[in-house]
């Protein structure tokens, strides 16, 4: 595939400094790369050319995350439905956004956004329901995050509504996130290297990408401590709603 090679150069210079902004706040945050990744490539692009371009770096960002905590392996063993259903989940999505218009998916994005700028009104006792019986809702929940992320690179709203049914900590939470991002990620990889849609060229082309994001996700752990939790989630939390608002517009004008 050449779609790198299509794309000029202020394009390219415009992807990399979104893969900078993208990794510094999931190294800040422990995650958020593709939520914030996807809606600012697919303002100039399309979703499905920003789900392309973002899938090793997302990859490598999320690989990262899970292997720099020690104790992901019993986050595993709990959780295991839902990264694995995820999996599946995220097959239909990227089969979806492989063979169909990405506008309206596009439009999914921005709603998934919005929803995500809710979850913090959202109480926990309104999703109580979701941790009775494990062996339907993880399943249920992985699908649709799966489905979430293989259409639209976002499935952390979806898996913060799950979370708010949990006693979990934020830093196994945020490993669970990372887990379940790393299979859709898997997913996704499949269907485009089946399809055809991507190579290892494409791939090997985008491995500057990749390394921007993972020295990005580097020094964003090192200011984790330095900049307050609270500021910097008030930044991010702006410039999303921005993003969903620009989104929507954008696929009104269409």
């Amino acid at each position: 595939m050449n779609l790198l090679t299509d794309l000029s150069v202020q394009y390219l210079l415009l992807a990399l400094i979104v893969m900078l902004i993208a990794g510094l706040i999931h190294g800040t945050l422990g995650l958020g790369f593709p939520m914030v990744a996807t809606p600012l490539l697919a303002l100039v692009l399309d979703v499905r050319i920003a789900i392309l371009i973002t899938l090793l770096p997302t990859a490598v960002v999320n690989l990262a995350s899970v292997l720099g905590v020690s104790d992901w392996r019993s986050v595993l063993s709990r959780f295991w439905r839902i990264p694995v259903f995820a999996l599946l989940g995220g097959f239909v999505g990227s089969w979806l956004i492989d063979r169909y218009d990405p506008a309206p998916f596009q439009l999914l994005l921005a709603l998934l956004i919005f929803l995500y700028l809710c979850s913090s009104r959202f109480k926990p006792e309104a999703f109580s329901f979701l941790s009775g019986n494990n062996s339907i809702t993880m399943p249920l929940v992985g699908l649709v995050a799966g489905f979430a992320a293989g259409t639209t690179n976002v499935m952390v709203p979806i898996l913060i509504i799950y979370s708010l049914s949990l006693t979990l900590s934020k830093d196994r939470m945020v490993q669970l996130f990372n887990i379940c991002f790393l299979a859709g990620k898997l997913s996704q990889l499949i269907v485009f290297s089946v399809s055809g849609t991507i190579s290892a060229g494409f791939l090997i082309a985008t491995i500057p990408f990749a390394l921007v994001a993972y020295l990005a996700l580097l020094v964003g752990k090192k200011i984790r401590d330095r900049l307050p939790t609270a500021l910097f989630m008030k930044i991010v939390r702006t410039v999303l709603l921005f993003l969903g608002v620009l989104l929507i517009i954008q696929v009104w004008l269409q």
